[in-house]
């Protein structure tokens, strides 16, 4: 996987991708950070001209509710990349007439994969590598200047999500709501990312269902008190939670804005001041609304040696994934922040369209997305698909 790993740091640099399948050879490279010189250069290198290839979230926001999970568009006026990014991203933008669209090759879906691993607006500009130009390519591949990787390889990095965990580091780090912590640090295989287990207090006094919860990363809210969401809140108050349990674990992953990364979640919000909720600005900027794998969540309660767990969550897609993982959770408990004018449309966003069990904070006993089911399902009564 080392090359499809190299693929992802490639694209972030903006730099184009030679992506192998066999169907034929594909230069792809971001359109966010795409300069005209850059494209001019890719479409010589490549022999042909450039199509623009979308996420199907993205589509949707356009108006083209039905389609493959990748769409490849051929415009009729070849576009400069100002217009590119347009279409890539700004609310309100129109594909123009004569569009031709078709669905994604092996390569280009490799392309809108990684792209989103690499947190970066999921769409790519894509050139086909013409029988004219494949000296070229092959003696750019030789020399190192372009790096070329197979596309179903770059499918599976994506598809297998983080790879295997390492565990790096650890020191034992007193909070202010839980003294006896300690912070143990994981590695994604990639080295993308870092996840932290807080570790509170003595393992060996923990009940046999430990307490975890497992926080998102938030920049804004966890460290800066954004008014925007509970983020923050929920973080501390879940420590204290824990702590006064007894001890247990809190998991901080570093999925920032449900997976898209700082920099998208700040286009979101730009969107989201002009009236969008947070599920159709990701949408506009081509994600689904919720981007995040909590197997990473799963692989660091196994190497914590935590198999048994009381889930300390508002989200039901957490319990699902930690069940069909084959983590026991035998019992979940809501954990809330204050509900405030600058959050509450961002809360009942939460309750109204992903279900969250946020019925009793809000006083919407009635929403039946919000309502939680009487008992928790046992690990084997959870589908594995």
């Amino acid at each position: 996987m080392r090359q499809a790993e190299r693929a992802i740091f490639d694209l972030r640099r903006g730099l184009p991708v030679l992506l192998r399948d066999t169907a034929g050879d594909t230069l792809v490279q971001a359109v966010e950070g795409l300069h005209d010189e850059a494209l001019a250069a890719l479409q010589a290198l490549g022999g042909s001209d450039a199509q623009l290839i979308l996420s199907r979230h993205r589509m949707a926001a356009m108006g083209h509710k039905e389609g493959p999970d990748v769409v490849a568009l051929t415009l009729p006026v070849p576009p400069d990349c100002d217009r590119l990014r347009e279409l890539a991203c700004k609310r309100g933008a129109q594909l123009p007439d004569a569009t031709r669209h078709t669905a994604g090759s092996a390569a280009q879906r490799a392309a809108i994969r990684l792209l989103g691993r690499a947190q970066l607006i999921p769409a790519a500009v894509a050139c086909s590598v013409g029988a004219s130009c494949a000296d070229a390519v092959a003696a750019a591949v030789a020399s190192g200047n372009l790096l070329a990787v197979s596309a179903a390889e770059a499918l599976r990095l994506c598809e297998s999500g983080s790879g295997t965990l390492t565990r790096i580091s650890e020191a034992r780090v007193p909070l202010a709501e839980a003294e006896n912590s300690r912070f143990v640090l994981f590695r994604e295989a990639d080295g993308v990312h870092e996840h932290v287990a807080i570790v509170i207090g003595d393992a060996s006094k923990w009940q046999d269902a430990v307490p975890v919860r497992l926080h998102s990363s938030c920049l804004t809210g966890d460290l800066f008190g954004s008014l925007r969401c509970d983020c923050g809140e929920q973080l501390r108050r879940g420590v204290a939670a824990i702590n006064a349990k007894g001890g247990g674990v809190l998991l901080y992953l570093s999925q920032e804005g449900r997976g898209i990364g700082l920099a998208n979640k700040l286009r979101a919000y730009g969107l989201q001041d002009k009236g969008l909720d947070t599920i159709d600005a990701d949408q506009v900027i081509g994600f689904s609304k919720d981007e995040r794998n909590f197997r990473i969540a799963h692989d660091m309660l196994q190497q914590l040696g935590i198999h048994k767990v009381k889930l300390l969550t508002n989200n039901p897609s957490k319990v699902e994934a930690l069940q069909r993982a084959g983590i026991n959770v035998v019992a979940r408990e809501a954990i809330y922040g204050e509900v405030t004018a600058q959050n509450q449309r961002y809360l009942q966003t939460k309750a109204n369209r992903h279900g969250h069990w946020l019925h009793d904070l809000l006083g919407e006993q009635d929403e039946p997305e919000s309502s939680e089911p009487e008992r928790l399902p046992s690990p084997g009564a959870v589908s594995r698909a």
